[in-house]
C-alpha cells in the first residue's frame, strides 16, 4: 500500500476547491480528509438540530423529516466513486472557464444514507409526475444581480432506480461541512454535479426543471468531434483510468517500476486496463483489482521493467462492459466537461 499523501490538493480559495492527491488514487477507498472538494459558492452555516428536509410538489403527501427522523429510517452503505464533471479541464486546448482541475478531482468513499426510493415511495409522485428537483442550502451570485440556488434534477424514473442514496455519514463518520452535513445527495454513476449538498428541499415536478445549473451550466456546448448532442446534459460519467503512481516528473533508479492506479466509469464495470510506456506506440494490459462494488473505481496495477535509462511517456486507458474506451486527445466543449482522454504522465528513469 502506497502511504497518502497528507493534503488535499488547493485549486480556489473562494469557494474553496480542491483536487485528491493523485496517489490516494491508487487505493480502493479514499480517505475523507483527501476526499475531492467541489463547491459552487460558499458552504452554508447549518444547524443539524432545527435542519429540515421536505419532500413535495407533485406528490400525494409531503413528507417532513428532520435528521435525526431520517436516520432512524432503513438505511443502507454504498461504495460510490465520484468525479466532478470538469475533472482534466486543465488539459483541453485552449482551457475552458471554469475551475481549473488537473486530475484529482475524483474520489471513492462508502457512503451511508437512506435510499432515494424510500422517500419518494412515501411521498407517492403523482401520475403525471416527470422529474424529482433537488435544492442545495447553498446560493449565489451566477453573474451580476442574478442570485441562482444550487439545485438539479433527475429524471424520475432515475431517481427510483438508480440506487441513488440520502447521505449523512462518508467513511464511517457524519459529513463533513464541505462534503454537505448534514445531509447530501448522492447518485451512483454520474457525475458528482447530480449529487446536491446540503439538502433541503426534494420536488416533484410535472415538467423538465429549466434552473441556472441544469439547462446553462452542465450541459455539453460546441464539443468538437465527440458524442454528445449540443445541450445535451452532463449525466454518467465517462470512461477514464489515471496513474497515482509514479507521479508526472519523478527520477527513478533502473529496475521494476511499479505503475499503478485506478479506472472508472458510470456506463459499466471496468472491462480492461492497458499501459503504454512508450508515448502510445504500443500497449500492454494492466491487472485489475476486486472492486468493492459495481459503483466504485477498479484499482490496477502494472509492473514495469525498463531496459535502459532515459525520460518515458508513461500512459494509460480504459475500456467499459459497454464498449467505451478513452480517446487519445481530449474532446473539447466550451465548459471542460467530461475529458476523458489518457492520462499520462513523464518520468526519469537513472
Amino acid at each position: 500500500m502506497f502511504e497518502d499523501q497528507s493534503a488535499l490538493v488547493p485549486i480556489e480559495s473562494k469557494p474553496f476547491n480542491a483536487e485528491t492527491p493523485m496517489r490516494a488514487l491508487t487505493e480502493p477507498i479514499t480517505p475523507t480528509r483527501l476526499f475531492y472538494v467541489r463547491s459552487h459558492f460558499d458552504v452554508p452555516q447549518i444547524d443539524g438540530e432545527t435542519w429540515q428536509l421536505t419532500v413535495g410538489g407533485e406528490v400525494e403527501r409531503q413528507v417532513h423529516l428532520s435528521l435525526k427522523e431520517l436516520k432512524r429510517l432503513p438505511k443502507r452503505t454504498a461504495g460510490i466513486t465520484m468525479e466532478c464533471a470538469g475533472n482534466a479541464r486543465t488539459r483541453m486546448v485552449p482551457i475552458p472557464k471554469g475551475t481549473p482541475f488537473a486530475y484529482g478531482a475524483v474520489g471513492t468513499a462508502r457512503f451511508t444514507g437512506t435510499p432515494l426510493s424510500l422517500l419518494l415511495d412515501q411521498a407517492t409522485p403523482r401520475s403525471e409526475s416527470d422529474e424529482v428537483l433537488f435544492v442545495g442550502a447553498d446560493k449565489g451570485e451566477v453573474e451580476p444581480g442574478r442570485v441562482e440556488p444550487f439545485a438539479r434534477s433527475l429524471p424520475l424514473d432515475v431517481a427510483r432506480k438508480c440506487g441513488a442514496l440520502l447521505v449523512w455519514a462518508m467513511n464511517g463518520e457524519a459529513l463533513l461541512p464541505e462534503h454537505g452535513f448534514p445531509l447530501r445527495l448522492v447518485v451512483p454513476g454520474w457525475y458528482g454535479v447530480a449529487s446536491v449538498k446540503w439538502l433541503t428541499e426534494i420536488s416533484i415536478l410535472r415538467t423538465p426543471f429549466e434552473g441556472y445549473f441544469q439547462r446553462e451550466q452542465y450541459v455539453y456546448a460546441g464539443e468538437r468531434g465527440g458524442g454528445a448532442p449540443e445541450g445535451a446534459p452532463v449525466t454518467l460519467m465517462r470512461v477514464r483510468a489515471v496513474i497515482g503512481h509514479p507521479p508526472d516528473g519523478m527520477s527513478v533508479a533502473i529496475g521494476p517500476v511499479e505503475i499503478a492506479g485506478t479506472a472508472w466509469s458510470g456506463f459499466g464495470l471496468i472491462s480492461k486496463v492497458e499501459v503504454s510506456v512508450d508515448n502510445g506506440r504500443s500497449w500492454a494490459r494492466a491487472g485489475l483489482r476486486t472492486t468493492l462494488s459495481p459503483h466504485v473505481a477498479t484499482p490496477w496495477r502494472f509492473t514495469w521493467h525498463p531496459q535502459s535509462p532515459g525520460r518515458y511517456a508513461l500512459m494509460v486507458r480504459a475500456v467499459d462492459s459497454a464498449g467505451n474506451m478513452q480517446p487519445l486527445e481530449p474532446v473539447w466543449n466550451e465548459h471542460g466537461y467530461g475529458n476523458n482522454a489518457v492520462h499520462s504522465v513523464r518520468i526519469t528513469v537513472r
